[in-house]
């Protein structure tokens, strides 16, 4: 089962994160960052590798690693190859 969680909007970005209970009780973390509107719209969908013991934590998770796409897609070219 998938939850849902609060979503935070950054400039033109949507990051909303998801979370997903296991089989072994613990939760996966996805985050959808979408941009755009009505047929412009685009949706990435990070699968996020790390399990958490709880859904909050992996929420958390899942959004941070979305600010932190966000961060990355518009840090100057020389910050990226630092």
């Amino acid at each position: 089962m998938t939850h849902f969680h609060t979503n935070t909007t950054v400039g033109k970005y949507l990051v909303s994160p998801l979370t997903r209970l296991l089989d072994d009780g613990r939760f996966a973390a996805s985050v959808s960052i979408r941009s755009g509107s009505g047929s412009g719209t685009h949706d990435r969908v990070l699968r996020l590798a790390s399990v958490f013991a709880d859904n909050a934590a992996a929420a958390h998770y899942a959004t941070s690693e979305g600010l932190r796409w966000i961060h990355h897609r518009h840090a100057p070219a020389s910050a990226c190859a630092a």
